[in-house]
């Protein structure tokens, strides 16, 4: 058995998203739901995985990722509407990202009706290092304003705007952070719920132009 690292997964899964693009899947044909899809390409990608010799430790409801050892989670959505969902930890994953690596594989989906299957093409899958997770709009603000001279008052002013689910004392706290240890530019839209709501193509887009440390394209490897 080989243990898992970091590159051979992403290595891997460049190798497994080209294997499977345009292969015929009968129990997707007629699925619309992208979290039956997501489900079924996770598990595929994680028995290939095994398949081909690797040990890794595989997610739960505790670790609440699909690599915890590696620190990465597995993200698979339609190039319709590149996003999910994920838990909410704190209000701070917004300014200092989610703690934890993502793996975005982006899919075409087309059902072919006469010979009942479904096809998946994937057209992106991006990896996005975790110090990269958090919100762009929010994060460059930051930056901006931190910039500008700003001070703890004013940061938690600019928190109050953003609607941030924190009470005063949290945002103060969190503004005195802020100072003291700036933020990265992360390259995500987080929209605040009770569950974080995660927009990736922001994060598509950048890793195509392969301009950014931390946000790459898989298949560019």
């Amino acid at each position: 058995m080989i243990e898992l690292d970091l590159l051979t997964l992403k290595r891997e899964a460049a190798t497994f998203i080209q294997t499977i693009s345009h292969k015929p899947l009968p129990t997707l044909f007629g699925v619309n739901d992208g979290k039956t899809v997501g489900t079924l390409i996770e598990q595929t990608f994680r028995t290939a995985l095994k398949e081909r010799g690797y040990t890794f430790a595989e997610g739960n409801s505790a670790s609440g990722i699909d690599f915890p050892s590696l620190g990465v989670d597995l993200k698979v959505t339609s190039i319709q509407q590149p996003q999910s969902s994920c838990p909410f930890r704190s209000a701070e994953q917004k300014v200092y990202g989610l703690g934890y690596h993502l793996m975005i594989f982006v899919y075409r989906k087309t059902d072919h009706p006469l010979e009942k299957y479904t096809t998946l093409e994937f057209v992106h899958a991006v990896f996005i290092d975790r110090e990269r997770t958090a919100d762009y709009q929010l994060t460059s603000l930051l930056i901006r304003e931190l910039n500008n001279g700003a001070n703890s008052e004013e940061i938690a002013a600019l928190l109050a705007d953003r609607n941030l689910p924190l009470d005063d004392d949290q945002r103060y706290r969190l503004a005195e952070r802020i100072l003291q240890s700036p933020p990265n530019i992360g390259y995500l839209t987080i929209s605040n719920a009770l569950q974080w709501r995660l927009q990736y193509q922001r994060a598509i887009d950048t890793a195509e132009k392969a301009g950014v440390a931390g946000v790459e394209s898989i298949l560019s490897l």
